[in-house]
């Protein structure tokens, strides 16, 4: 108790937030912990019943138990306080095309014309000898189940020209705003692709369209934004204990299947393959950050919801064994039209502010009777008990003409407001009228049977303007859809979607006077219509500002070389490379056909010491790789050495068909050792590199990465670390293989002191 109350009167204020958020409530990362200690591959929902539901990857077994969960299912009623509440499948139940030892992994779940989809990944089935990895469906009518499977694969098995299967991983769906709906799929092995749907979205009807290159991203994630569709995407080691690298990154498009084009005009389907971070580790205590989904509050702030690693205790069961990765939550930014974590901040690992589930306008009916928030009396409407698995109670309007149920509280001049509804006969209409000022200005939105629209009436000076946005031809408006209503100064947004995850069938923007600071809000009818889950907020004060990026400061002289015509004599050689020479104002150094990962250790490492403090380290480096052909893994860049076996390296590097910065992480751990690496920016034949040095409150050194293809608009990428005691040496490497032969030029090497 006295923990808690310590807890709650904490502030904290998220870095980069343009204001604090409106909750008071605070939660700490991994949201899963009271419910599992492993919750990978997380999507959410929020339920017709007002809770709010995760689902994840089966779960492995902890050392000594007997049961695994198979898909297992998470309730909230808060977003970050969860319980276990059920398993998609059992034993008894799982699809009868598994093989018998196969896994079921990566789930996504949609609310479709009433009823609940759940996609999921079968890492190998009983069609095909081995490997051959397919997506199942299968379908409720509560997000708790009883779920039934379709009875065969939803995207059969893919073989592979050059043999075995593609990777056919990690489902995701998504409708777009004419009703079409999409599946996104794919990993490494034949890169990402999405196919159209069905209307009840169980059957593929089209082919395949690539959307990313092979041998980069995983764990496809779609939505809207404005004018843009957006597509989330995983990359590098998710599983590699304490080195897992995995980050998230976006691409948007102007239509669903693509072309996916970054912030940098890089394209995903490019050798240089494109993306723009999102989510990388930022150097505390959460590493392998990816594979999100997205959520909203009722305040209309948009969420991240992924899982991660704690790069202390990285293993379930015994190392090398079991990955642990549990459920995180954080705040997700849009800066510039662009989304990020925390403004930039990152995977929080401290108290931070919680989601927003309550405001001055919240109810679920669940009591007998309208409770003390509305007016009475009401006789056109009725709360009807729970009679469904889908909803609690409802909120019934029954009679002839347009009825109003105004609300009590004091609505604020900017607010959210959501509410779910159907409406049961052919005519028929429903959702919110907001008061705008005291001399009858004021705006109805709803959902409109008769015009077969989503319809925005202004009434402002005595005029009416009226507009509507067509809803989908096949749109069925006796299921449940959820109608949305943001203020925002003089813009409102109006919005209809299924499952409020960001795929609006519907949307209108309209400007409108000023409000008052305090107004009122009504639920409208005009027919028979039902409501439930109805919520008005202040609206999230969205944050803006992105979190300060590292300076070079001073230029330190004497730990900097411009490669004139002999090396400086600070350098220092592990291993040395007589093939390495200084001319022309430049380090030219061929790559060698060896490498540092591994026991192996037989790569030359360029150093020098490194200052004291902090610092940012830059080189420019001119490395033709080429494009598309395999040309594993050629590479030059930056490293920060403890050891052979004890290095991060920023360098551009060939992967397969792509061409790639990764900055990797080797370390010893539990008597072996550990390798992995994270993505960044696209590289080009010269790229500016960076690391930039701090040393943190334990007095651990933390390094982070960035990358430019200018040398002067930078992307700044994760952060490894390194323990507290002696500094790293800090230098340059060239390795990886030397066919075809290829050469990394240098420019110079920066020491800056920051």
């Amino acid at each position: 108790m006295l923990a808690t109350i310590v807890l709650v009167l904490s502030v904290v204020v998220d870095p980069g937030s343009a204001v604090a958020d409106e909750s008071p409530r605070l939660y700490t990362n991994p949201i899963s912990a009271a419910a599992a200690d492993t919750f990978a591959d997380p999507v959410l929902i929020r339920g017709k019943d007002g809770f709010w539901y995760a689902v994840s990857t089966s779960d492995p077994l902890r050392e000594g138990e007997i049961f695994r969960h198979q898909l297992p299912i998470l309730r909230s009623a808060d977003l970050t306080t969860w319980e276990h509440v059920a398993d998609v499948f059992s034993t008894a139940t799982r699809p009868v095309w598994m093989a018998p030892d196969a896994e079921l992994w990566a789930p996504d779940i949609r609310y479709v014309d009433g009823r609940y989809l759940l996609y999921f990944m079968v890492t190998d089935t009983n069609l095909y000898p081995g490997g051959d990895s397919a997506i199942g469906v299968a379908t409720a009518d509560s997000p708790v189940g009883p779920w039934s499977d379709a009875g065969g694969p939803l995207v059969a098995p893919r073989p592979d020209t050059e043999g075995g299967f593609k990777w056919t991983f990690d489902p995701a769906m998504f409708t777009d705003s004419d009703g079409t709906r999409w599946l996104y799929y794919g990993s490494y092995l034949g890169g990402l692709v999405v196919v159209p749907l069905s209307a009840d979205g169980l059957r593929v009807t089209g082919e395949e369209i690539q959307i990313s290159t092979s041998h980069r991203y995983e764990g496809a994630y779609v939505v809207r934004h404005g004018d843009w569709y957006y597509l989330f995407g995983s990359a590098s080691n998710c599983c590699a204990g304490p080195t897992a690298g995995y980050s998230v990154f976006a691409a948007r498009a102007r239509g669903p299947a693509g072309p996916f084009i970054d912030r940098d005009g890089d394209s995903l389907l490019e050798s240089r393959t494109g993306g723009t971070p999102v989510l990388q580790p930022n150097g505390n205590t959460w590493i392998g950050t990816g594979h999100n989904a997205m959520i909203r509050d009722t305040a209309g702030q948009e969420w991240l919801v992924y899982h991660a690693i704690d790069r202390d205790d990285p293993y379930l069961n015994r190392p090398f064994v079991d990955v642990e990765r549990p459920m995180l939550l954080d705040r997700l930014d849009w800066i510039d039209d662009w989304p990020v974590v925390r403004a930039g901040a990152g995977a929080s690992d401290g108290p931070q502010r919680a989601p927003v589930v309550a405001g001055p306008v919240g109810d679920r009916f669940e009591r007998s009777g309208l409770g003390p928030g509305w007016r009475t009396p009401a006789p056109g409407w009725a709360v009807l008990p729970a009679t469904g698995t889908d909803s609690g109670g409802l909120l019934r309007h029954g009679g002839p003409g347009r009825d109003r149920l105004w609300s009590t509280a004091r609505i604020p001049a900017d607010l959210q407001f959501d509410v779910d509804l159907r409406l049961p006969r052919e005519e028929g209409a429903a959702g919110v009228t907001v008061r705008l000022g005291a001399d009858g200005e004021e705006v109805t939105a709803t959902i409109d049977r008769r015009a077969g629209a989503l319809v925005v009436d202004l009434y402002s000076g005595g005029g009416h303007d009226r507009r509507a946005t067509p809803l989908p031809r096949d749109f069925r408006y006796g299921t449940w859809h959820t109608l949305s209503v943001r203020i925002d100064g003089r813009t409102l947004t109006a919005s209809v979607t299924e499952d409020r995850l960001g795929n609006p069938v519907a949307q209108q923007a309209r400007s409108v006077p000023p409000r008052p600071r305090d107004g009122a809000l009504a639920l409208t009818a005009d027919g028979a219509a039902e409501l439930d889950n109805v919520s008005a907020a202040p609206a999230a004060r969205l944050g803006r500002n992105p979190v300060p990026t590292p300076e070079p400061g001073r230029l330190d002289r004497s730990r900097s070389d411009e490669f004139g015509t002999v090396l400086d004599p600070a350098w220092r050689w592990v291993r040395p490379d007589p093939a390495a020479t200084v001319a022309g104002g430049a380090l030219r150094w061929p790559a060698q056909a060896a490498d540092l990962v591994g026991t192996t250790n037989n790569a030359g490492v360029l150093l020098r010491d490194a200052p004291d403090g902090d610092y940012l380290v830059e080189t420019k480096l001119g490395l033709a790789l080429g494009e598309d052909s395999t040309r594993n893994y050629q590479q030059a860049g930056l490293i920060a050495y403890a050891g052979d076996d004890d290095f991060a390296r920023l360098s551009q590097v060939a992967i397969w068909n792509t061409r790639q910065l990764e900055y990797g992480r080797e370390l010893p751990y539990a008597g072996a050792l550990s390798f992995g690496g994270m993505a960044l920016t696209a590289p080009a034949e010269t790229t500016w590199l960076r690391l930039a040095h701090s040393v943190g409150e334990t007095g651990e050194h933390r390094f982070r990465s960035a990358a430019s293809r200018d040398g002067e608009h930078w992307t700044w990428g994760g952060t490894w670390t390194f323990p507290a005691g002696p500094a790293p040496r800090i230098g340059l490497v060239a390795h990886g293989g030397d066919t075809p032969p290829v050469t990394a030029v240098f420019d110079y090497f920066r020491v800056y002191r920051r």
